[in-house]
């Protein structure tokens, strides 16, 4: 009803916006309530279901889209990523050889339980065959793998991801992309061959985070054939103690190497070159330096670099998940001691210790370490060409509010679907504007890192599977599509991937039967 007219032009004016107000305000709820409605995912979807194809720009993209049903500006729907196709192929068939008999079988029992360290505080965790870190898995290159993880009882499932090793897509161990969880009394059977030589992990891909830092990890070394050039290559200076060193920070802000609290000894003669395999397995990257000796950066992230020199008062940086071999020679009066933030490990004769020092203000920079050296694939005029540009933005994630990850502006259903053919070169320019830093992992495959901030590398070829991205970087890497599947591309702090940070790259033709939502039991993050 319109006010008399009696009224004065001030009392009609507000009586018009009292009115324009309350309509403004149904407005805002109604695209809230559409905002939020939009977001909830359905209670069984599929990974393929879950991004916006983005086919790289490069020769042949439009083309790919028209010959599978999509612009490349298409939004995603059922199917919209990887359809169905004549000549297409389904993730359980990418598997090592069947018939071919295990030359390395393990078997590992998950189970929830109290678990102590020992001169630590006891804290409700997992454990793999009673102990954690897992058993440590050793092959040699050309041995297949075996592995049977078998669920005693953890409630929410369990899974094994084989972080670093580009396996069968089949074997990748993410629960609702290539596998279903294997629930309490299930178990489920890993095969893949040793392709790779160098230091990884395994751990849980089902609810990733609380399992992970529960203690649901283990180490994987993967050792050289005797006749090959990775082999002989290890001869010109061969190890005599080889050192695991695991690093983990379990409940409670305990924080270990080895499964061991504070400092931890290692027997070695004086003398003695010995090789040490520190493992990031914790959601934050980490500083390791070394005392008593200088030390060589061996491999990164299982990749031998070339030209390894001399190292002395710096650090080294390992990003959450990532590795770094280093060599260090034990002096003959004294002990080497390698350190991290909390923890450290002494290497060196029974009774003797290591100085402990704090971490050097320097930190040695991977970008020109080494020596250049030719690589398998040309970057110059890849295929495909992608962007990976992290921000942050306040929204609905699967009808949760909150401040979310976003990639290329997009989250949730709307972030891209990197979308890739056997054989492509890739380059993908990873950018950081989000405030914080994220260790990005590609599942499947190794990056070569090309340039950082537009300074392109210069020393040894940096290869990574997990590479640290701060805030405000930007890094180009390149890779070949040469592992056929759906895999994950997120970042492993792992609270971050439950909170958007995810994605994935998918091969055409590629279909996946398996299952994500809250009504499947599958929560790979």
């Amino acid at each position: 009803m319109l006010p008399p007219r009696t009224a004065s032009a001030k009392s009609r004016w507000a009586w018009f916006a009292r009115r324009l107000g309350a309509v403004l305000g149904l407005v805002a709820v109604g695209l809230v309530g559409w905002m939020w409605w939009a977001s909830v995912l359905p209670g069984s979807y599929s990974a393929l279901d879950m991004g916006v194809p983005d086919f790289g720009g490069g020769a042949g993209s439009e083309a790919h889209a028209v010959a599978h049903g999509h612009s490349a500006a298409a939004g995603a729907g059922a199917g919209a990523a990887v359809p169905a196709s004549a000549d297409g192929i389904s993730v359980p068939e990418l598997t090592a050889d069947p018939d071919r008999p295990a030359d390395v079988h393990v078997e590992l029992t998950a189970r929830a339980e109290r678990v102590s360290i020992a001169g630590g505080q006891p804290f409700d965790g997992f454990t793999l065959n009673g102990t954690t870190p897992g058993p440590t898995i050793r092959a040699t290159e050309g041995q297949l793998v075996e592995v049977v993880l078998r669920n005693e009882d953890v409630p929410a499932g369990v899974t094994a991801h084989w972080h670093g090793v580009d396996v069968p897509n089949a074997m990748d161990g993410v629960a609702g992309v290539t596998q279903d969880a294997v629930m309490p009394g299930q178990s489920f059977t890993y095969r893949f061959v040793a392709e790779q030589v160098g230091t990884f992990w395994y751990h849980a891909h089902q609810a990733s985070h609380p399992q992970v830092v529960g203690g649901l990890f283990g180490a994987l070394i993967l050792d050289p054939a005797p006749e090959t050039d990775a082999a002989a290559a290890a001869d010109v200076n061969p190890p005599a103690v080889d050192v695991v060193a695991a690093i983990h920070t379990y409940p409670g802000g305990q924080r270990t190497i080895g499964g061991a609290l504070g400092d931890s000894h290692r027997e070695s003669a004086r003398g003695d070159i010995v090789r040490v395999r520190l493992i990031n397995t914790d959601s934050t990257p980490t500083s390791a330096w070394v005392t008593g000796s200088p030390f060589r950066v061996l491999a990164v992230d299982g990749h031998d670099l070339v030209g390894p020199t001399s190292v002395a008062d710096q650090s080294v940086q390992i990003t959450a998940g990532g590795r770094a071999d280093l060599e260090v020679r034990v002096p003959e009066s004294g002990a080497v001691g390698v350190q991290v933030p909390g923890a450290s490990v002494t290497i060196g004769p029974d009774g003797v210790d290591a100085d402990e020092t704090s971490a050097p203000r320097e930190h040695l920079d991977l970008l020109s370490y080494g020596e250049p050296a030719d690589v398998a694939l040309d970057p110059e005029a890849p295929d495909r060409r992608f962007a990976y540009d992290i921000g942050r933005l306040p929204g609905f994630l699967d009808g949760r509010p909150g401040y979310w990850w976003t990639i290329n502006g997009g989250m949730g259903a709307a972030v891209p679907m990197y979308m890739v053919d056997e054989g492509d070169v890739v380059v993908m320019t990873i950018s950081n504007s989000s405030g914080e830093g994220h260790p990005m992992h590609l599942h499947g495959h190794h990056l070569l890192v090309l340039s950082r901030d537009g300074v392109p590398s210069s020393g040894s070829p940096w290869w990574v599977d997990s590479l640290d991205v701060a805030h405000g970087e930007s890094f180009e890497v390149a890779f070949v599509a040469d592992n056929p599947g759906v895999w994950m591309d997120h970042c492993h702090n792992l609270p971050h991937a439950s909170e958007g940070l995810m994605t994935h790259v998918a091969y055409h033709g590629v279909t996946t039967p398996f299952r994500l939502g809250r009504d499947t039991g599958n929560d790979p993050e």
